[in-house]
C-alpha cells in the first residue's frame, strides 16, 4: 500500500498475505483524489471511510489534511492492520471502528463532509447505500459521498447522483 500525497506521501507499507481485500488501485486512487482535490478544501473536510480494507483511502484523507477521519472496518486482520499504520504515522485524527458498517450506518448520529465506500463488489446491500447514506443524513449540507463499485451497477438515476469516473475497471459514483 502506497499514500500517494500529502505530509505521509510516498509512504509504502507492506500488506500482510492473509488480506482478503480488493484494495483501490493507486491509479484509479490517485485520479479520484485529482478530482476531490477541485472539489474539497482538506483541512475542513471530516471524513468518512466505510468497507475500510487496507485503510489506504483513510490514510489518504489524513496525508492531505483532514482534520477528522473515521473509517469503519469488520475483519479483524484488516482492523489489526489500520491499527498499526496510524500508530507507526501517529496518525490521532483517525478514529478506526471495528464493526459491521451496515449496522453502523444505521446506528450512526454523526455527519460528515465526504463519505468514501468501497465495499465487496459481492456485497447484497451495495445498491441500497447511497439511500442508506442520504436517508440517515449523514452527509453534511454541500458535502459528497462517493461509492466504489463495479460496471455491472449504474447509479445515474439516483436524485443525489452527479458524476462518474471510470479508471479502467474502477467505478466511482459522486452523489452531493
Amino acid at each position: 500500500m502506497r499514500i500517494i500525497s500529502g505530509i505521509y506521501g510516498r509512504r509504502r507499507f507492506h500488506i500482510p498475505k492473509n488480506f482478503n481485500a480488493r484494495p483501490t488501485t493507486d491509479f484509479a486512487k490517485e485520479n479520484l483524489f485529482n478530482v476531490l482535490q477541485n472539489y474539497l478544501n482538506w483541512e475542513t473536510t471530516e471524513a468518512l471511510d466505510l468497507f475500510s480494507g487496507t485503510g489506504s483511502i483513510a490514510f489518504e484523507f489524513l496525508s492531505r489534511g483532514c482534520p477528522k477521519v473515521v473509517c469503519i472496518e469488520k475483519d479483524s486482520v484488516h482492523f489489526a492492520f489500520i491499527r498499526k499504520v496510524a500508530a507507526m504515522l501517529n496518525a490521532q485524527n483517525l478514529t478506526p471502528v471495528k464493526g459491521d458498517v451496515l449496522t453502523w450506518l444505521i446506528a450512526a448520529n454523526l455527519q460528515f463532509d465526504l463519505i468514501f465506500a468501497d465495499p465487496p463488489y459481492n456485497l447484497p446491500d451495495l445498491p441500497d447505500l447511497p439511500n442508506l447514506i442520504f436517508d440517515r443524513k449523514l452527509v453534511k449540507e454541500n458535502g459528497m459521498f462517493i461509492l466504489e463499485h463495479p460496471d455491472s451497477y449504474s447509479f445515474k438515476t439516483h436524485p443525489h447522483f452527479f458524476h462518474q469516473r471510470i479508471y479502467g475497471s474502477v467505478n466511482f459514483s459522486f452523489f452531493k
